[in-house]
């Protein structure tokens, strides 16, 4: 009897072996219930709202999963907003991609929160235009932008203003208040800041005659706008004739039917984008990466052209719709700030726009 209830204890754990996994997993290896009986692969990008929001959502995400199978989600949120984010949740990253200006780029690289995105990983980088780059080997540059001046033209023709050829010429009695300059605390507003420096004999490294002239320009100012969701409608709306934004902006303001124009001024305008970082230790590094060098594809190119951004590959044109409006000429100017030196110096050129700049307003005014 003992005899037989051993050889049936044998015979039990034989099969119990066998139902086991007889190979051992890798460290890192994923199982083999993991993509297919889970479900769909999906991302997390986090991005600006507005334009590029509706750029990734409608037109970008659909076509790269139609490719891939890979769902993008987005979230949307300022710049700034989205580095805290990623840094608050580095331990465990809940995004996947974070879309920066140039100096949150350098800033998260120096938090440590983002991995290097370069040839070696995306290979459409060696396609890509470098004046868009905002520091080597740190983040895809994907919507390309100037920020520049820009004008109604109708009420320029009526009052027979003359067109914006300098910084400077934003500063004028002429305006009567019906301006839309964005406070320093904006991307828009230090652009302006630095612009009004470089031709007043300044530069980024000397402020000084730029926050002398931002005075003057706060003088005949009703007020500064914190973001692009308060400046659009002044403009639509023919509470201003006269801004400073991002071009896009521009072209989507001239497509939807307002009288506007960028203008280049001499001193020329600065090239930038919002680019692509890959967060650090996200646990969809393959798929994320996948979906940044598809950014920076012609293909997504094409695509992203035609909501009135600048290519960021080699070559590429901005779509025709938008070539009256912000079009760029060879012979216009422009130039590749150094972002650096403004992540060095934003909180201190902030504090003293406030306390210097700010209390100006209107006083210029009748």
């Amino acid at each position: 009897m003992k005899k037989i209830i051993s050889l049936f204890s044998i015979i039990l754990l034989v099969v119990l072996a066998g139902c086991g996994n007889p190979t051992p997993q890798k460290p890192g290896e994923a199982t083999q219930t993991s993509a297919g009986e889970k479900g769909e692969k999906k991302i997390t990008i986090a991005g600006n709202g507005g334009v590029i929001e509706s750029a990734i959502r409608d037109v970008i995400a659909p076509k790269f999963k139609e490719e891939t199978g890979i769902t993008v989600n987005y979230i949307s949120g300022l710049s700034g907003e989205i580095l805290s984010k990623v840094e608050l949740q580095k331990n465990s990253p809940q995004i996947d991609v974070a879309l920066f200006v140039p100096v949150d780029v350098i800033r998260a690289q120096e938090k440590g929160l983002i991995d290097s995105v370069d040839e070696s990983n995306a290979p459409n980088m060696k396609s890509i235009d470098s004046r868009f780059i905002p520091i080597e080997k740190a983040a895809a540059p994907v919507f390309g932008l100037v920020i520049a001046p820009a004008y109604n033209t109708e009420t320029f023709k009526k009052k027979g203003l003359k067109s914006i050829e300098s910084w400077n010429d934003l500063v004028s009695p002429d305006y009567e208040g019906k301006t839309a300059f964005s406070d320093i605390t904006n991307d828009w507003g230090f652009n302006t800041l630095n612009g009004l420096a470089i031709s007043n004999g300044g530069s980024t490294d000397n402020l000084e005659p730029g926050l002398e002239k931002a005075k003057d320009l706060a003088g005949y100012s009703n007020t500064f706008y914190k973001n692009s969701t308060q400046m659009m409608p002044a403009i639509q709306q023919g509470a201003a004739d006269v801004t400073v934004m991002g071009s896009y902006s521009i072209g989507e303001l001239a497509v939807s039917g307002i009288p506007i124009k960028m203008a280049v001024p001499k001193e020329g305008v600065p090239l930038q984008a919002f680019s692509a970082s890959l967060v650090k230790n996200t646990p969809n590094n393959e798929e994320a990466v996948e979906f940044i060098n598809y950014l920076i594809s012609e293909e997504a190119q094409e695509l992203i052209s035609e909501k009135g951004f600048y290519p960021t590959v080699e070559g590429m044109e901005i779509s025709e719709k938008f070539e009256e409006s912000i079009g760029l000429k060879e012979t216009d100017k422009t130039f590749k700030p150094d972002f650096a030196k403004f992540a060095e110096i934003r909180a201190e050129v902030s504090d003293r726009w406030a306390k210097e700049v700010t209390p100006e307003l209107g006083k210029k005014l009748k």
